[in-house]
């Protein structure tokens, strides 16, 4: 099963990650981490999405190739995590994905912790998409 367990992001991702969310708490923006590690094979289902399975396409890569993919020692090590804003909407928290000025605050700040984002992406955008590399 996919993981949102900031244990299971590579070492170090772990703390760009933790200050991240805690930045975008400071300015408002609560921050839902919604994906860390999944398995190749969680990989493989998504990337079918959009071609032989319908949907729409969300991810350029099968299992094996994602960051979130990468294990050490056998072990989850994810070199990225996914990440959405949500409000409080009649007492339930929502994902908010049409907010271009929360996405581009929430890139901003990654780049202050040290992370690469998707939402930089020229061909593929994945604003959603938080990572390094190592």
């Amino acid at each position: 099963m996919a993981s949102r367990k900031i244990s299971d992001l590579h070492p170090r991702l772990q703390p760009p990650a933790v200050e991240f969310v805690k930045r975008c708490k400071a300015e408002g923006i609560n921050v839902l981490i919604y994906m860390t590690w999944r398995s190749d094979a969680e990989q493989d289902d998504l990337y079918a999405l959009g071609r032989t399975k319908p949907g729409k396409i969300v991810t350029k890569v099968p299992g094996g190739r994602s960051d979130h993919n990468h294990t050490e020692d056998g072990k989850p090590a994810s070199l990225a995590f996914d990440a959405v804003p949500q409000r409080l909407i009649d007492g339930k928290k929502v994902p908010i994905w049409n907010d271009p000025s929360l996405w581009a605050k929430m890139g901003e700040i990654a780049a202050e912790v040290g992370l690469l984002w998707g939402g930089n992406w020229k061909k593929f955008v994945d604003k959603p998409h938080y990572y390094i590399k190592l």
